[in-house]
């Protein structure tokens, strides 16, 4: 691994959107939790940046009001970290609002020979590229670090976010850019890299000739609730998938890099990508929700703004294919969607079956399955096959060796992220090349459904359901067999068990054929 880098002196954060939900929610809390774990320099700074005209005061106050106090300790962390923020309102607009943020800045900076300054653009996508221009022309530092940090969507198609590196190009250096996907900061999607390459007995197995599929799942519970407009014009592939579930696919199927420095892990994954076939339609279900079943949540389009006649996908499951040595005829099963019964994000690895299967007569064995549980409740599961203890007969079942993350203190990801961009670390940001390869393999998929002359309708599925009619042949189409339940008790790790079976049907766990060679 690469040294650790250190935050540099005399370095500022400027938050553009100060005022909006992601700087409430999000940024600033993240900050004040590296505060609580005393990462920051005396001499970091925060300063605000949106329309509104607010006072001093009531910037305090949003950034006090997410935060929960457990001790009065973090209440003294809290004031101190309040004396790191001020806030510059941009409501003239255009270079006055500009000017105003650098006097602020030189301002902070008197008496100081350089100065580090960070703009993370928590802003509508529609204002980003003329901010950035802004940014560039009147605050970049001349003496010390500049770099923007950016939040996706990162366009909305492959030309889309081709236009928008287009834009960066004269004003800011790839090495300054730093794009940001919070799946990235998260401790489980963080472990895979150590998971496969820490562990001797896991690489001998990470190909085509021991897995049989692997399946990547990032569900949720919730529905549009009142974001119905802008998710209309996203979807679920550019919401999540094209994204998030691309960069966890990314990390779990590269090659080993020479080594954790951002350079070569953003390589590993570009050239992972860039073997993965384009999605095609005849690989996927499109879902929309409905009402659920009781009535009480409404169906996507009796959401605000979002048109009766909308095509939306806000479920998608796909298959992709990486046509590369280690991957080839393997499928990958991708599922994104709001509205389902529960909140999950998981990788499962099924294993082939067991070649010695045949001398277990009195029970069929069960396919080996690792499972990594990103959030929540996060955890590495492996299903292996035991005897069930027993003076009379000799079953088999499996049994999961449980490797969970309970009792431990996890890093918000945007803490994570936070501090890399601070130190000027990009292991965890998504390069140009990498972004130009997920692109290409959602792209096809997307034109094809935002085509009108396509007639492409998602199928409904109730409100709080497993999904889409059918979904479960589908799957089952491209797994080989369903791993067979446990018989053991409670006391062989039966509670994560018991949480599976619950969820079995939302998961793409099914019976199955053999996959093609």
């Amino acid at each position: 691994m690469s040294a650790p880098l250190e935050i540099q002196e005399n370095t500022i954060l400027v938050i553009l959107g100060a005022s909006g939900d992601l700087a409430k929610k999000k940024l600033f809390p993240a900050l004040f939790g590296l505060e609580r774990r005393c990462l920051l320099p005396t001499d970091f700074k925060i300063v605000g940046f949106a329309p509104d005209e607010m006072t001093h005061d009531n910037f305090l106050s949003i950034i006090r009001s997410p935060i929960n106090l457990e001790s009065p300790r973090f209440a003294e962390q809290l004031e101190q970290f309040c004396q790191r923020c001020s806030y510059v309102s941009g409501h003239e607009g255009g270079e006055k609002s500009f000017r105003a943020l650098r006097r602020r800045l030189e301002q902070l900076g008197t008496g100081k020979k350089e100065q580090n300054r960070l703009f993370y653009m928590a802003l509508p996508p529609s204002i980003f590229t003329g901010m950035q221009e802004g940014l560039r022309k009147h605050c970049y530092s001349e003496r010390g670090a500049s770099r923007i940090i950016i939040e996706k969507p990162f366009g909305h198609d492959l030309e889309s976010s081709r236009e928008l590196q287009r834009a960066l190009d004269p004003n800011w250096r790839e090495d300054e850019i730093f794009r940001v996907d919070h799946y990235l900061g998260k401790e489980v999607v963080n472990n895979l890299l150590v998971l496969r390459f820490g562990n001797e007995i896991f690489g001998a197995i990470w190909n085509a000739r021991h897995i049989d599929n692997i399946e990547i799942s990032i569900t949720e519970s919730g529905g549009a609730e009142g974001r119905g407009s802008y998710f209309n014009g996203v979807g679920a592939i550019r919401d999540v998938m094209q994204n998030h579930l691309t960069q966890i696919l990314a990390l779990l199927t590269m090659e080993r890099p020479r080594s954790f420095s951002a350079e070569d892990l953003c390589a590993e994954k570009a050239r992972v990508l860039d073997w993965m076939l384009p999605i095609e339609y005849v690989n996927t279900i499109i879902g929309q929700y409905e009402k659920s079943e009781d009535g009480e949540k409404p169906a996507f389009k009796d959401e605000e703004d979002v048109p009766n006649d909308s095509r939306c996908a806000t479920f998608c499951a796909a298959v992709g294919h990486i046509e590369n040595e280690r991957w080839a005829g393997i499928p990958f099963l991708l599922k994104a969607g709001k509205a389902l019964n529960e909140s999950l994000t998981e990788i499962k690895i099924h294993f082939k079956p067991s070649t010695n299967a045949a001398i277990f007569t009195t029970d069929p064995l069960a396919s080996n399955t690792m499972t990594i549980r990103v959030q929540p409740s996060e955890g590495v599961f492996l299903s292996i096959n035991t005897f069930v203890p027993s003076l009379t007969t000799q079953k088999t079942s499996a049994m999961d060796l449980d490797l969970t993350y309970h009792g431990r203190e996890i890093p918000e990801a945007y803490e994570v992220l936070l501090l890399d961009a601070l130190k000027g670390d990009k292991a965890r940001s998504v390069r140009g090349d990498e972004l130009d390869a997920s692109w290409k393999i959602w792209t096809p998929l997307l034109h094809f459904l935002d085509d009108e002359n396509a007639e492409v309708r998602p199928r409904e599925y109730a409100y709080g359901s497993n999904g889409p009619e059918g979904l479960g042949e589908f799957i089952a189409s491209y797994q080989n067999r369903k791993s067979k339940a446990s018989e053991w008790g409670s006391d062989t790790g039966g509670s994560f068990r018991e949480e599976t079976s619950q969820t079995a049907n939302s998961s793409l766990t099914t019976n199955t054929k053999d996959v093609p060679p």
